[in-house]
């Protein structure tokens, strides 16, 4: 009983939180994808992964130009201060959703012909989806930059729940197809907005403090951030055309397959991301630069580790959890070894991460749009060169090291000169950091 209590109460910890929700998801993620690819074809399920990924994309201009700068001018501040950047941010979001809401109609009235079915789906569904997405995601951002990952962790469970659930219902009635499943996503996340509006997480009373100054400071800081956010979503949205337009739906499906399979390691990753976020953003705003860079090597350092055992894992059990995910029938495609391939990249994503994140707390958010910018360039190249070469999905894989590499060459530098640190010593930090929170929660759980 008393171990029991001290894991209870090591929860309390924000990281733990954090990772806990994202290890949670990732699991009903999984299921729920495995689902996916049990219900519907090959064909369907292309289609499905190029409708979210074109949603993503354009959904990312609401998201990448609040996200960073949210929790940044947010994160450490007074309660009125708090309330004046979440009105803020709420008016910049709805003025961004009825503008794109407006285009989506406007696409819709027009006597187009579209005879692609991805793009039909996106002009039939886009309104609907944004609008019921958005107080769940303005409550994603207060809940982060307050540090209240437990609460997080209730409004994706409540949503991913719903949805499995739905998926689950659909197939038992064998009504499981591709517009059903669209449709039972957006009645999930409008219900889930719902029950948060209800809760108020989503702290849209904030509305009335808003200030022209507020918005000033968020739009100034997010016309960075937001091309860095597109355009690093840009990323999969080419890869995703050029397997559809050069290899079919088909091989879309399997790429997405082992794709997706890497929420394994953005788990840990998007987990210690968010949580350090404000502490990182906390040290700047109180112009204690070497904490922050110091927490920047050890995220980095113990994230690589915590990704580098699950890449292995992943390398050695490739077969089984392509089994488990997607079936028997991927097993005889490409699916396995694209999994090694991308895990054998993995690594390398948290120093792209923190880098990243890092250059945007200390107000350097272009460097980070004109990275994304080359970035983009040689991954347009790199897929163009292998897919016209080798007409296969490996192509597309291997192309990706190319920008990653990149992205942490350019964004090392800047950070370099700001505060020198070497690389290779961001890992020790994280070995010795690991050590000594392994042994410290060990002698904690049986020794005291």
């Amino acid at each position: 009983m008393r171990v029991i209590n001290k894991v209870l109460s090591s929860l309390k910890n924000i990281h733990l939180q954090s990772l806990l929700g994202n290890g949670v998801m990732a699991a009903f993620g999984m299921l729920t994808m495995a689902l996916l690819y049990r219900a519907l074809s090959l064909k369907d399920i292309g289609l499905y992964v190029f409708f979210m990924a074109i949603f993503g994309l354009i959904d990312t201009l609401r998201s990448g130009f609040l996200t960073t700068s949210f929790i940044k001018f947010y994160s450490g501040t007074n309660d009125f201060r708090a309330r004046e950047v979440a009105g803020s941010a709420w008016a910049i979001a709805l003025f961004i959703t009825a503008i794109l809401v407006l285009v989506n109609a406007v696409i819709y009235i027009l006597p187009l012909t579209i005879t692609d079915q991805g793009i039909l789906l996106l002009v039939n569904y886009f309104s609907f989806i944004s609008i019921a997405t958005l107080p769940t995601f303005m409550s994603s951002l207060v809940l982060q930059a307050d540090r209240r990952f437990d609460r997080y962790l209730w409004v994706r469970l409540i949503n991913q729940v719903l949805f499995t659930g739905t998926v689950v219902v659909l197939m038992t009635m064998n009504s499981a197809n591709l517009q059903t499943v669209i449709i039972s996503y957006t009645l999930c996340n409008l219900i889930t907005s719902i029950i948060i509006m209800v809760f108020g997480w989503s702290r849209i009373k904030s509305l009335r403090y808003t200030t022209k100054q507020a918005i000033k400071q968020l739009f100034d800081f997010g016309k960075y951030s937001v091309g860095t956010y597109v355009s690093s979503n840009l990323f999969k949205v080419i890869d995703t055309f050029f397997i559809s337009y050069f290899l079919g739906p088909a091989a879309l499906a399997i790429y997405n397959l082992s794709g997706k399979l890497i929420q394994l390691v953005e788990m840990p990753l998007l987990s210690f991301a968010s949580s350090g976020m404000p502490s990182l953003s906390g040290y700047y705003n109180n112009n204690e630069k070497d904490n922050m860079m110091y927490v920047m090597k050890k995220m980095i350092g113990i994230v690589s580790i915590m990704i580098l055992i699950i890449a292995l894992l992943s390398i050695v059990f490739a077969e089984p959890i392509i089994l488990l995910i997607g079936g028997e029938k991927y097993l005889e495609t490409e699916a396995v070894n694209l999994l090694r391939i991308f895990m054998i990249m993995t690594v390398l994503y948290p120093a792209d991460r923190y880098f990243g994140l890092t250059l945007d707390v200390i107000h350097m958010p272009k460097i980070n749009f004109y990275k994304i910018l080359c970035m983009l360039a040689v991954n347009l190249i790199a897929d163009y060169i292998g897919i016209l070469l080798f007409k296969s999905v490996y192509a597309i894989g291997i192309a990706n090291i190319f920008p990653l590499v990149l992205s942490i060459l350019i964004a090392y530098v800047p950070l370099n000169k700001y505060n020198s640190f070497n690389f290779w010593n961001m890992y020790v930090i994280g070995y010795t950091e690991m050590k000594f929170i392994l042994k410290r929660s060990y002698n904690s759980l049986f020794f005291n």
